[in-house]
């Protein structure tokens, strides 16, 4: 009986993987991983309850290598989730080719440095996930870390980024932009919780020069983009321009490109299929980012059906960091 979905299409490269770690088999895994007290499946599914099967044995396929290096700090347990996700990618897919399981890897790791002083969902707003992944993130990554990790949401429209702090406890922050002298003055600051909630700061911008100034404030290290409403009008242009003047101040900056697939609107070549369908959204965030996404930032099926795994890209995030962060305290 198959563990989990896509087994036969997976499981040559998992062993492998596997093998060259010196685990024989899935069951082996479990067993490092249990005999550590981390159930990481369990762990993913308090990350995303409507997650695969599968996301829950690729990353404790990661956890279990991690466990046998014998790594002890987290930033680089996340590097091997990485690489037990990618062996989970199916061989031909959109996710395959961008390197998606790496990709995730590479960011849970950057979140989880102390380097990294403020995280951004840029174009967070039009995605509840991504505002609850925002909490989730921040709490699981702040247990490894010496400085809390600093989370904003910033995307277009000030009327949206009030409507979500309302919702979710965040702090809204006003801004007005003066477009003749580039300067960014904040308004007002109203947190609509006393929580941990609060310390997530939400923006609206008018437009990318607003946008791209918030950043600045900020000081934004890290960021993900969505797909969402928005894509061409705003995220992608902020975070290509944010990373220019970033890389020529000097300074720093990882850029994710999140979602997407072979079925996003504005495509140039919309007859395409598989890795070679470059949608427009697909092409600005391969412009931009360190590390590429594939599918839906909540919705399982759909990052499945790219390839990688039954697991939104937003959760996933979260549940990068939560794994790689009980491994460490495991191995403490």
């Amino acid at each position: 009986m198959a563990l989990f979905e896509g087994y036969e299409r997976r499981i040559a490269q998992i062993s492998s993987f596997l093998a060259a770690n010196g685990i024989a088999s899935l069951e082996e895994a479990e067993q490092l991983c249990l005999a550590r007290e981390v159930d990481v499946r369990k762990i993913v599914k308090s990350i995303q309850p409507i997650a695969f099967e599968n996301a829950g044995w690729a990353y404790l396929v990661g956890a279990a290598v991690a466990i046998k290096r014998e790594q002890t700090k987290a930033a680089d347990v996340a590097i091997t989730l990485g690489e037990g996700l990618q062996s989970f990618c199916i061989p031909g897919s959109v996710a395959d080719d961008r390197q998606v399981g790496v990709g995730h890897g590479n960011l849970a790791s950057m979140l989880l440095r102390e380097e990294t002083g403020c995280f951004a969902f840029c174009a967070g707003h039009e995605s509840f996930a991504a505002a609850e992944g925002a909490i989730g993130l921040a709490r699981s990554a702040n247990n490894a870390r010496n400085q809390p990790l600093r989370v904003i949401l910033n995307g277009l429209g000030k009327d949206a980024a009030l409507i979500i702090s309302r919702v979710n406890g965040f702090t809204y922050v006003e801004t007005r932009f003066d477009y003749a002298t580039g300067k960014l003055a904040i308004v007002r600051e109203k947190a609509y919780s006393a929580g941990e909630r609060a310390a997530v700061r939400c923006y609206g911008a008018d437009d990318v020069r607003e946008g791209v100034a918030i950043m600045h404030q900020e000081r934004v290290d890290v960021a993900i983009t969505g797909n969402s409403t928005n894509p061409t009008r705003f995220q992608h242009p902020v975070m290509g321009v944010y990373k220019k003047e970033r890389l020529l101040a000097g300074e720093k900056f990882f850029s994710v490109a999140s979602g997407g697939g072979t079925g996003r609107t504005l495509h140039p070549d919309n007859m395409g299929a598989g890795p070679a369908s470059y949608g427009m959204t697909d092409t600005m965030g391969r412009m931009h980012s360190d590390a590429q996404f594939a599918g839906s930032s909540s919705v399982p099926a759909h990052v499945e059906m790219m390839g990688l795994i039954g697991m939104g890209n937003n959760p996933m995030v979260g549940a990068s960091v939560a794994v790689a962060v009980a491994v460490e305290q495991a191995l403490k």
